[in-house]
Protein backbone atom coordinates (compact mmCIF):
# COMPACT_ATOMS: atom_id res chain seq x y z
CA UNK A 1 0.00 0.00 0.00
CA UNK A 2 2.41 6.48 -0.91
CA UNK A 3 3.98 8.92 1.41
CA UNK A 4 5.80 12.21 0.95
CA UNK A 5 8.66 11.62 -1.48
CA UNK A 6 11.02 14.34 -0.29
CA UNK A 7 14.60 13.21 -0.16
CA UNK A 8 16.08 12.53 3.26
CA UNK A 9 19.45 10.84 3.39
CA UNK A 10 18.97 9.86 7.02
CA UNK A 11 16.32 7.23 6.31
CA UNK A 12 16.52 3.87 4.56
CA UNK A 13 14.47 0.82 3.86
CA UNK A 14 16.91 -1.94 3.07
CA UNK A 15 16.48 -5.44 1.74
CA UNK A 16 18.80 -7.22 4.11
CA UNK A 17 16.66 -8.80 6.87
CA UNK A 18 15.55 -9.75 10.31
CA UNK A 19 15.63 -10.73 13.99
CA UNK A 20 15.08 -8.87 17.32
CA UNK A 21 15.81 -8.21 21.00
CA UNK A 22 13.42 -10.11 23.26
CA UNK A 23 11.54 -8.22 25.92
CA UNK A 24 8.03 -7.68 27.21
CA UNK A 25 6.13 -6.01 30.00
CA UNK A 26 2.99 -7.37 31.62
CA UNK A 27 0.57 -4.74 32.93
CA UNK A 28 -2.23 -5.14 35.44
CA UNK A 29 -4.69 -2.25 35.38
CA UNK A 30 -7.50 -1.74 37.90
CA UNK A 31 -10.94 -1.21 36.39
CA UNK A 32 -13.07 1.32 38.23
CA UNK A 33 -16.79 0.75 38.60
CA UNK A 34 -19.50 2.56 40.53
CA UNK A 35 -20.27 -0.43 42.75
CA UNK A 36 -16.92 -2.23 42.98
CA UNK A 37 -13.39 -2.39 41.67
CA UNK A 38 -12.35 -5.37 39.55
CA UNK A 39 -8.83 -6.46 38.73
CA UNK A 40 -7.89 -8.00 35.38
CA UNK A 41 -5.21 -10.66 35.76
CA UNK A 42 -2.34 -10.52 33.24
CA UNK A 43 -1.94 -13.33 30.74
CA UNK A 44 1.37 -15.21 30.92
CA UNK A 45 3.90 -14.46 28.19
CA UNK A 46 4.59 -17.67 26.33
CA UNK A 47 8.25 -17.04 25.60
CA UNK A 48 10.26 -20.23 24.94
CA UNK A 49 11.47 -21.59 28.28
CA UNK A 50 14.92 -22.13 26.83
CA UNK A 51 15.64 -20.67 23.41
CA UNK A 52 18.89 -22.62 23.23
CA UNK A 53 16.98 -25.91 23.03
CA UNK A 54 15.06 -24.69 19.99
CA UNK A 55 18.19 -23.32 18.33
CA UNK A 56 19.87 -26.72 18.52
CA UNK A 57 16.91 -28.26 16.70
CA UNK A 58 16.34 -25.71 13.91
CA UNK A 59 19.74 -24.15 13.18
CA UNK A 60 21.17 -27.11 11.19
CA UNK A 61 18.53 -26.37 8.50
CA UNK A 62 19.60 -22.72 8.11
CA UNK A 63 22.21 -22.08 5.42
CA UNK A 64 24.49 -19.34 4.09
CA UNK A 65 24.06 -18.47 0.41
CA UNK A 66 26.87 -16.99 -1.67
CA UNK A 67 25.90 -15.39 -4.99
CA UNK A 68 28.82 -14.77 -7.36
CA UNK A 69 28.50 -12.17 -10.09
CA UNK A 70 30.72 -12.40 -13.14
CA UNK A 71 33.50 -9.86 -13.59
CA UNK A 72 32.92 -9.59 -17.35
CA UNK A 73 31.09 -6.30 -17.09
CA UNK A 74 29.60 -4.04 -14.48
CA UNK A 75 26.40 -4.27 -16.54
CA UNK A 76 26.00 -7.87 -15.37
CA UNK A 77 25.60 -6.76 -11.78
CA UNK A 78 21.95 -6.04 -10.89
CA UNK A 79 21.37 -2.34 -10.41
CA UNK A 80 17.90 -2.75 -8.96
CA UNK A 81 16.99 -5.84 -6.98
CA UNK A 82 13.60 -4.35 -6.25
CA UNK A 83 10.20 -4.18 -7.98
CA UNK A 84 9.77 -1.39 -10.50
CA UNK A 85 7.04 0.33 -8.49
CA UNK A 86 9.13 1.29 -5.45
CA UNK A 87 8.60 4.84 -4.16
CA UNK A 88 10.54 7.51 -5.99
CA UNK A 89 12.77 10.04 -4.31
CA UNK A 90 14.05 9.34 -0.80
CA UNK A 91 13.05 5.70 -0.46
CA UNK A 92 14.01 4.57 -3.94
CA UNK A 93 17.36 6.37 -3.84
CA UNK A 94 18.31 4.87 -0.50
CA UNK A 95 17.28 1.39 -1.61
CA UNK A 96 19.56 1.84 -4.63
CA UNK A 97 22.39 3.13 -2.45
CA UNK A 98 22.13 0.09 -0.20
CA UNK A 99 22.42 -2.27 -3.13
CA UNK A 100 25.31 -0.32 -4.60
CA UNK A 101 27.10 -0.86 -1.30
CA UNK A 102 26.12 -4.53 -1.10
CA UNK A 103 27.20 -5.25 -4.70
CA UNK A 104 30.50 -3.38 -4.61
CA UNK A 105 29.80 0.32 -5.01
CA UNK A 106 28.22 2.55 -7.66
CA UNK A 107 28.58 1.21 -11.19
CA UNK A 108 31.10 3.80 -12.34
CA UNK A 109 33.50 2.77 -9.55
CA UNK A 110 33.15 -1.01 -9.91
CA UNK A 111 35.99 -3.05 -11.27
CA UNK A 112 35.64 -6.08 -13.50
CA UNK A 113 36.57 -8.69 -10.89
CA UNK A 114 33.96 -11.27 -9.80
CA UNK A 115 31.96 -10.08 -6.81
CA UNK A 116 30.01 -11.94 -4.17
CA UNK A 117 26.81 -11.15 -2.29
CA UNK A 118 25.83 -13.03 0.85
CA UNK A 119 22.43 -14.08 2.10
CA UNK A 120 20.64 -16.70 4.14
CA UNK A 121 18.18 -19.48 3.44
CA UNK A 122 16.58 -22.55 4.96
CA UNK A 123 15.97 -26.15 3.93
CA UNK A 124 12.31 -27.15 3.64
CA UNK A 125 12.79 -30.57 2.04
CA UNK A 126 15.38 -33.19 3.00
CA UNK A 127 16.28 -33.66 -0.67
CA UNK A 128 17.79 -30.17 -0.76
CA UNK A 129 15.01 -27.65 -1.46
CA UNK A 130 16.04 -24.26 -0.05
CA UNK A 131 14.05 -21.02 0.33
CA UNK A 132 15.66 -17.58 0.14
CA UNK A 133 15.02 -14.07 -1.23
CA UNK A 134 14.98 -13.22 -4.92
CA UNK A 135 17.20 -10.21 -4.32
CA UNK A 136 19.87 -12.50 -2.84
CA UNK A 137 20.21 -14.56 -6.03
CA UNK A 138 19.10 -12.22 -8.81
CA UNK A 139 21.67 -11.74 -11.57
CA UNK A 140 24.13 -14.24 -10.08
CA UNK A 141 26.24 -16.43 -12.36
CA UNK A 142 26.97 -18.96 -9.64
CA UNK A 143 25.18 -19.88 -6.41
CA UNK A 144 26.64 -21.88 -3.55
CA UNK A 145 25.16 -23.02 -0.25
CA UNK A 146 27.12 -23.57 2.96
CA UNK A 147 25.58 -25.79 5.64
CA UNK A 148 26.08 -25.39 9.38
CA UNK A 149 28.55 -28.27 9.39
CA UNK A 150 30.73 -26.38 6.90
CA UNK A 151 29.96 -28.42 3.79
CA UNK A 152 29.53 -26.33 0.66
CA UNK A 153 27.47 -27.24 -2.42
CA UNK A 154 26.77 -25.60 -5.75
CA UNK A 155 23.08 -24.72 -6.00
CA UNK A 156 20.61 -24.78 -8.88
CA UNK A 157 18.01 -22.02 -9.12
CA UNK A 158 14.57 -23.65 -9.49
CA UNK A 159 12.69 -20.40 -9.88
CA UNK A 160 11.99 -16.94 -8.50
CA UNK A 161 9.07 -14.64 -7.80
CA UNK A 162 10.28 -11.01 -7.86
CA UNK A 163 6.81 -9.71 -6.91
CA UNK A 164 7.18 -11.23 -3.43
CA UNK A 165 11.01 -11.35 -3.39
CA UNK A 166 11.15 -15.14 -3.02
CA UNK A 167 13.43 -17.71 -4.66
CA UNK A 168 13.88 -21.48 -4.43
CA UNK A 169 17.20 -23.31 -4.81
CA UNK A 170 18.17 -26.99 -4.85
CA UNK A 171 21.39 -28.71 -3.83
CA UNK A 172 22.42 -32.33 -4.21
CA UNK A 173 23.97 -33.32 -0.89
CA UNK A 174 25.20 -36.68 0.32
CA UNK A 175 22.17 -38.09 2.15
CA UNK A 176 19.15 -36.40 3.64
CA UNK A 177 19.38 -32.86 4.98
CA UNK A 178 17.92 -31.45 8.22
CA UNK A 179 14.76 -29.42 7.56
CA UNK A 180 12.43 -26.94 9.22
CA UNK A 181 8.65 -26.87 8.83
CA UNK A 182 6.20 -24.10 7.97
CA UNK A 183 4.09 -22.61 10.74
CA UNK A 184 0.82 -20.68 10.49
CA UNK A 185 1.63 -16.98 10.24
CA UNK A 186 -2.07 -16.11 10.29
CA UNK A 187 -2.15 -17.06 13.97
CA UNK A 188 0.63 -14.64 14.90
CA UNK A 189 -0.40 -11.78 17.14
CA UNK A 190 1.34 -8.54 17.92
CA UNK A 191 3.55 -9.27 20.91
CA UNK A 192 4.16 -12.94 20.11
CA UNK A 193 7.82 -13.97 20.62
CA UNK A 194 9.83 -14.77 17.49
CA UNK A 195 13.46 -15.46 16.67
CA UNK A 196 15.62 -15.56 13.56
CA UNK A 197 18.65 -17.53 12.47
CA UNK A 198 20.83 -16.41 9.59
CA UNK A 199 24.23 -15.34 8.31
CA UNK A 200 24.50 -11.56 8.74
CA UNK A 201 27.78 -10.34 7.23
CA UNK A 202 28.54 -14.00 6.52
CA UNK A 203 28.48 -14.93 10.22
CA UNK A 204 26.75 -18.28 9.83
CA UNK A 205 24.36 -19.43 12.55
CA UNK A 206 23.76 -16.01 14.14
CA UNK A 207 20.59 -15.92 16.27
CA UNK A 208 18.47 -12.94 17.27
CA UNK A 209 15.10 -12.79 18.98
CA UNK A 210 12.24 -10.41 19.62
CA UNK A 211 8.51 -9.98 19.20
CA UNK A 212 5.99 -9.33 16.45
CA UNK A 213 5.65 -5.54 16.29
CA UNK A 214 2.87 -5.29 13.70
CA UNK A 215 1.02 -7.24 11.01
CA UNK A 216 0.04 -6.49 7.43
CA UNK A 217 2.69 -3.87 6.71
CA UNK A 218 2.87 -2.38 3.20
CA UNK A 219 6.36 -0.96 2.59
CA UNK A 220 5.99 -0.33 -1.14
CA UNK A 221 8.13 -3.32 -2.16
CA UNK A 222 5.52 -4.84 -4.45
CA UNK A 223 1.84 -5.48 -5.18
CA UNK A 224 1.60 -8.31 -2.64
CA UNK A 225 3.04 -6.54 0.40
CA UNK A 226 1.73 -8.07 3.63
CA UNK A 227 4.80 -8.03 5.86
CA UNK A 228 5.21 -9.10 9.47
CA UNK A 229 7.07 -6.36 11.32
CA UNK A 230 9.46 -7.44 14.07
CA UNK A 231 11.73 -5.52 16.43
CA UNK A 232 14.69 -7.40 15.05
CA UNK A 233 18.31 -6.42 14.34
CA UNK A 234 18.37 -7.24 10.63
CA UNK A 235 21.61 -6.79 8.74
CA UNK A 236 23.20 -7.53 5.37
CA UNK A 237 23.31 -11.29 4.90
CA UNK A 238 20.17 -11.97 6.95
CA UNK A 239 18.05 -11.76 3.79
CA UNK A 240 16.19 -14.96 3.01
CA UNK A 241 16.63 -16.45 6.46
CA UNK A 242 13.77 -17.92 8.52
CA UNK A 243 11.70 -16.20 11.19
CA UNK A 244 10.58 -18.76 13.80
CA UNK A 245 7.73 -18.79 16.30
CA UNK A 246 8.02 -20.02 19.89
CA UNK A 247 7.55 -23.62 18.74
CA UNK A 248 10.35 -23.51 16.17
CA UNK A 249 8.09 -23.31 13.12
CA UNK A 250 8.93 -20.98 10.22
CA UNK A 251 6.40 -18.15 10.24
CA UNK A 252 8.22 -15.79 7.91
CA UNK A 253 11.06 -15.18 5.46
CA UNK A 254 13.21 -12.26 6.59
CA UNK A 255 13.47 -9.67 3.85
CA UNK A 256 13.88 -5.99 4.70
CA UNK A 257 14.61 -3.37 7.33
CA UNK A 258 13.87 0.30 7.88
CA UNK A 259 16.97 2.14 9.01
CA UNK A 260 18.47 5.63 9.26
CA UNK A 261 22.03 4.28 9.36
CA UNK A 262 22.20 1.09 7.29
CA UNK A 263 22.21 -1.00 10.47
CA UNK A 264 19.31 -2.28 12.52
CA UNK A 265 17.10 0.04 14.54
CA UNK A 266 14.59 -2.65 15.46
CA UNK A 267 12.24 -2.34 12.49
CA UNK A 268 12.41 -5.47 10.36
CA UNK A 269 10.04 -7.06 7.86
CA UNK A 270 9.33 -10.69 7.08
CA UNK A 271 7.22 -12.32 4.34
CA UNK A 272 4.41 -14.29 6.05
CA UNK A 273 4.67 -18.08 5.84
CA UNK A 274 1.09 -18.37 4.58
CA UNK A 275 2.09 -16.35 1.51
CA UNK A 276 5.57 -17.82 1.11
CA UNK A 277 4.78 -21.51 1.33
CA UNK A 278 2.21 -21.47 -1.49
CA UNK A 279 4.65 -19.58 -3.73
CA UNK A 280 7.47 -21.99 -2.89
CA UNK A 281 5.18 -24.92 -3.67
CA UNK A 282 4.31 -23.43 -7.08
CA UNK A 283 7.96 -22.83 -7.93
CA UNK A 284 8.97 -26.37 -6.95
CA UNK A 285 6.11 -27.84 -9.00
CA UNK A 286 6.14 -25.52 -12.03
CA UNK A 287 9.25 -23.37 -11.89
CA UNK A 288 7.04 -20.30 -11.65
CA UNK A 289 4.08 -18.84 -9.77
CA UNK A 290 0.56 -18.91 -11.16
CA UNK A 291 -1.71 -16.10 -9.99
CA UNK A 292 -5.32 -15.25 -10.58
CA UNK A 293 -6.31 -12.31 -12.78
CA UNK A 294 -9.50 -10.28 -12.57
CA UNK A 295 -8.78 -7.45 -15.02
CA UNK A 296 -9.63 -4.26 -13.16
CA UNK A 297 -7.80 -1.07 -12.26
CA UNK A 298 -8.67 -0.17 -8.66
CA UNK A 299 -8.02 2.32 -5.88
CA UNK A 300 -8.88 2.54 -2.20
CA UNK A 301 -12.14 4.11 -1.09
CA UNK A 302 -11.34 7.30 0.82
CA UNK A 303 -13.59 9.19 3.22
CA UNK A 304 -14.45 11.67 0.48
CA UNK A 305 -15.28 8.92 -2.00
CA UNK A 306 -17.40 7.12 0.60
CA UNK A 307 -19.38 10.30 1.27
CA UNK A 308 -19.82 10.91 -2.44
CA UNK A 309 -21.30 7.44 -2.90
CA UNK A 310 -23.36 7.46 0.29
CA UNK A 311 -21.35 4.61 1.85
CA UNK A 312 -21.64 4.23 5.61
CA UNK A 313 -18.04 3.01 6.01
CA UNK A 314 -14.75 3.84 4.35
CA UNK A 315 -13.92 0.38 3.08
CA UNK A 316 -13.55 -1.54 -0.15
CA UNK A 317 -11.91 -0.62 -3.45
CA UNK A 318 -13.46 1.35 -6.27
CA UNK A 319 -13.04 0.17 -9.87
CA UNK A 320 -11.35 2.80 -12.04
CA UNK A 321 -11.60 0.81 -15.26
CA UNK A 322 -12.34 -2.68 -16.55
CA UNK A 323 -10.11 -4.30 -19.13
CA UNK A 324 -11.62 -5.72 -22.30
CA UNK A 325 -11.82 -9.50 -22.59
CA UNK A 326 -11.20 -9.89 -18.87
CA UNK A 327 -13.00 -12.00 -16.25
CA UNK A 328 -14.31 -8.77 -14.70
CA UNK A 329 -15.73 -7.56 -18.02
CA UNK A 330 -17.45 -10.87 -18.71
CA UNK A 331 -18.92 -10.92 -15.20
CA UNK A 332 -20.46 -7.46 -15.62
CA UNK A 333 -18.14 -5.41 -13.41
CA UNK A 334 -18.52 -1.69 -14.14
CA UNK A 335 -16.35 1.33 -13.61
CA UNK A 336 -17.44 2.91 -10.34
CA UNK A 337 -18.36 -0.38 -8.66
CA UNK A 338 -17.04 -0.67 -5.11
CA UNK A 339 -15.76 -4.19 -4.43
CA UNK A 340 -16.42 -5.06 -0.79
CA UNK A 341 -16.08 -8.85 -0.80
CA UNK A 342 -14.23 -11.51 -2.77
CA UNK A 343 -14.83 -15.16 -1.93
CA UNK A 344 -14.49 -15.47 1.84
CA UNK A 345 -12.43 -12.29 2.09
CA UNK A 346 -13.89 -8.97 3.21
CA UNK A 347 -12.19 -6.30 1.12
CA UNK A 348 -10.92 -3.35 3.09
CA UNK A 349 -8.28 -2.01 0.71
CA UNK A 350 -6.38 -2.66 -2.50
CA UNK A 351 -4.01 -5.10 -0.82
CA UNK A 352 -6.88 -7.32 0.33
CA UNK A 353 -8.27 -7.70 -3.18
CA UNK A 354 -4.86 -8.11 -4.81
CA UNK A 355 -3.94 -11.00 -2.53
CA UNK A 356 -7.39 -12.59 -2.70
CA UNK A 357 -7.47 -12.60 -6.50
CA UNK A 358 -3.87 -13.84 -6.72
CA UNK A 359 -4.76 -16.82 -4.51
CA UNK A 360 -8.08 -17.57 -6.23
CA UNK A 361 -8.46 -20.85 -8.08
CA UNK A 362 -7.85 -20.30 -11.78
CA UNK A 363 -10.78 -21.27 -14.02
CA UNK A 364 -13.26 -21.19 -11.15
CA UNK A 365 -16.16 -18.76 -10.65
CA UNK A 366 -15.67 -16.81 -7.44
CA UNK A 367 -18.43 -14.88 -5.68
CA UNK A 368 -17.68 -11.16 -5.55
CA UNK A 369 -19.77 -8.53 -3.77
CA UNK A 370 -19.91 -5.01 -5.17
CA UNK A 371 -21.69 -1.87 -4.01
CA UNK A 372 -23.48 -0.28 -6.96
CA UNK A 373 -26.16 2.39 -7.01
CA UNK A 374 -26.86 2.18 -3.30
CA UNK A 375 -27.19 -1.60 -3.05
CA UNK A 376 -25.04 -4.72 -2.94
CA UNK A 377 -24.76 -6.77 -6.13
CA UNK A 378 -23.26 -10.27 -6.28
CA UNK A 379 -21.17 -11.15 -9.35
CA UNK A 380 -19.28 -14.34 -10.18
CA UNK A 381 -16.18 -13.68 -12.30
CA UNK A 382 -14.34 -16.72 -13.65
CA UNK A 383 -10.76 -16.04 -12.59
CA UNK A 384 -8.13 -16.36 -15.32
CA UNK A 385 -4.38 -16.89 -15.10
CA UNK A 386 -2.30 -13.74 -14.79
CA UNK A 387 0.05 -13.57 -17.75
CA UNK A 388 1.41 -10.05 -18.12
CA UNK A 389 0.48 -6.62 -16.88
CA UNK A 390 -2.03 -5.28 -19.38
CA UNK A 391 -2.54 -1.55 -19.78
CA UNK A 392 -5.94 -0.55 -21.05
CA UNK A 393 -5.97 1.56 -24.19
CA UNK A 394 -7.87 4.73 -23.44
CA UNK A 395 -9.14 6.83 -26.37
CA UNK A 396 -7.79 10.35 -26.62
CA UNK A 397 -9.93 13.40 -26.53
CA UNK A 398 -10.88 16.07 -30.01
CA UNK A 399 -15.53 23.81 -28.65
CA UNK A 400 -17.70 25.04 -26.04
CA UNK A 401 -16.50 26.08 -22.56
CA UNK A 402 -18.22 26.39 -19.17
CA UNK A 403 -17.12 27.57 -15.73
CA UNK A 404 -18.23 25.32 -12.86
CA UNK A 405 -17.64 27.56 -9.88
CA UNK A 406 -19.22 25.00 -7.57
CA UNK A 407 -16.32 22.67 -8.34
CA UNK A 408 -13.61 25.24 -8.82
CA UNK A 409 -13.15 24.14 -12.43
CA UNK A 410 -13.36 25.51 -15.95
CA UNK A 411 -14.28 22.79 -18.44
CA UNK A 412 -14.33 22.51 -22.19
CA UNK A 413 -16.15 20.12 -24.47
CA UNK A 414 -13.92 18.48 -27.08
CA UNK A 415 -15.80 16.03 -29.28
CA UNK A 416 -17.32 13.41 -26.99
CA UNK A 417 -15.03 14.33 -24.07
CA UNK A 418 -14.94 17.03 -21.43
CA UNK A 419 -11.51 18.45 -20.56
CA UNK A 420 -10.42 20.61 -17.61
CA UNK A 421 -9.04 23.90 -18.90
CA UNK A 422 -8.24 25.52 -15.54
CA UNK A 423 -8.40 24.80 -11.80
CA UNK A 424 -9.03 27.37 -9.08
CA UNK A 425 -5.88 27.05 -6.86
CA UNK A 426 -7.97 27.68 -3.72
CA UNK A 427 -10.57 25.02 -4.53
CA UNK A 428 -11.14 21.48 -3.36
CA UNK A 429 -10.46 20.38 -6.93
CA UNK A 430 -6.92 21.71 -6.63
CA UNK A 431 -6.46 19.94 -3.30
CA UNK A 432 -7.68 16.73 -4.94
CA UNK A 433 -4.84 17.06 -7.46
CA UNK A 434 -6.84 17.93 -10.58
CA UNK A 435 -5.08 19.94 -13.25
CA UNK A 436 -5.44 21.40 -16.71
CA UNK A 437 -5.71 18.73 -19.39
CA UNK A 438 -7.41 16.11 -17.24
CA UNK A 439 -10.37 14.44 -18.94
CA UNK A 440 -13.59 14.02 -16.94
CA UNK A 441 -14.84 10.52 -17.74
CA UNK A 442 -17.74 10.29 -15.31
CA UNK A 443 -19.41 12.15 -12.46
CA UNK A 444 -21.28 10.27 -9.76
CA UNK A 445 -20.86 7.11 -11.83
CA UNK A 446 -22.56 8.58 -14.89
CA UNK A 447 -20.54 8.77 -18.09
CA UNK A 448 -19.81 12.30 -19.27
CA UNK A 449 -19.81 13.25 -22.94
CA UNK A 450 -20.88 16.91 -22.74
CA UNK A 451 -20.95 19.88 -20.39
CA UNK A 452 -24.70 19.54 -19.69
CA UNK A 453 -23.99 16.02 -18.39
CA UNK A 454 -21.76 17.49 -15.70
CA UNK A 455 -24.20 20.27 -14.91
CA UNK A 456 -26.96 17.70 -14.36
CA UNK A 457 -24.77 15.47 -12.15
CA UNK A 458 -23.70 18.43 -10.00
CA UNK A 459 -27.28 19.59 -9.47
CA UNK A 460 -28.41 16.08 -8.51
CA UNK A 461 -25.61 15.81 -5.93
CA UNK A 462 -26.57 19.18 -4.44
CA UNK A 463 -30.23 18.19 -4.23
CA UNK A 464 -29.23 14.97 -2.45
CA UNK A 465 -27.31 17.05 0.12
CA UNK A 466 -23.94 15.53 -0.69
CA UNK A 467 -20.79 17.56 0.09
CA UNK A 468 -19.00 16.52 -3.09
CA UNK A 469 -19.22 14.73 -6.41
CA UNK A 470 -17.28 11.63 -7.36
CA UNK A 471 -15.44 12.20 -10.62
CA UNK A 472 -13.48 9.73 -12.69
CA UNK A 473 -10.46 11.45 -14.23
CA UNK A 474 -8.23 10.31 -17.07
CA UNK A 475 -4.64 11.49 -17.24
CA UNK A 476 -1.86 10.09 -19.44
CA UNK A 477 -3.98 7.08 -20.31
CA UNK A 478 -4.71 6.20 -16.66
CA UNK A 479 -7.98 6.61 -14.84
CA UNK A 480 -8.74 7.23 -11.18
CA UNK A 481 -11.60 8.42 -8.99
CA UNK A 482 -11.46 11.63 -6.95
CA UNK A 483 -14.03 13.26 -4.72
CA UNK A 484 -14.38 16.94 -5.60
CA UNK A 485 -15.91 18.97 -2.75
CA UNK A 486 -18.23 21.81 -3.59
CA UNK A 487 -16.48 25.17 -3.46
CA UNK A 488 -17.80 27.86 -1.13
CA UNK A 489 -17.26 30.30 -4.00
CA UNK A 490 -19.74 28.42 -6.17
Amino acid sequence: MRESRKRNSMRRILLGTTAAAIGAVGLMMPMQGTAQTATVAPVAWTQPANLADLIEVVSPAVVKITATHSGKSAENIPQNMLPDNLPEGQMGELFKRFFDEQQGGPKQFRNTQPMQALGSGFVVDEDGIIVTNNHVVEGADKLSVTLKDGREFEATLLGTDPKTDLAVLKIDADGKLPTVGWGNSDKLRVGDPVFAVGAPFGLTGSVTSGIVSARGRDIGAGPYDDFIQVDAPINKGNSGGPLFDAQGNVVGVNTAIYSPTGGSVGIGFSIPAELAKSIVSDIVANGQVERGWLGVSIQNVTNDIAQSLGLDKTKGVIVDSVQDNSPAKEAGVKSGDVIIGFGDTEIGDVGDLTLAVADAEIGKNTEMKVYRGGKTVVLEPKIAKLKTDVVANIPQAQTQEMNFGALGLALQSEGDSVVITSVDPDSGAAEAGLREGDIVVSVNQKLISSLPDIDSAVEQAKEAGRPSVLAQIERDGNRRFVAIPFSEKG
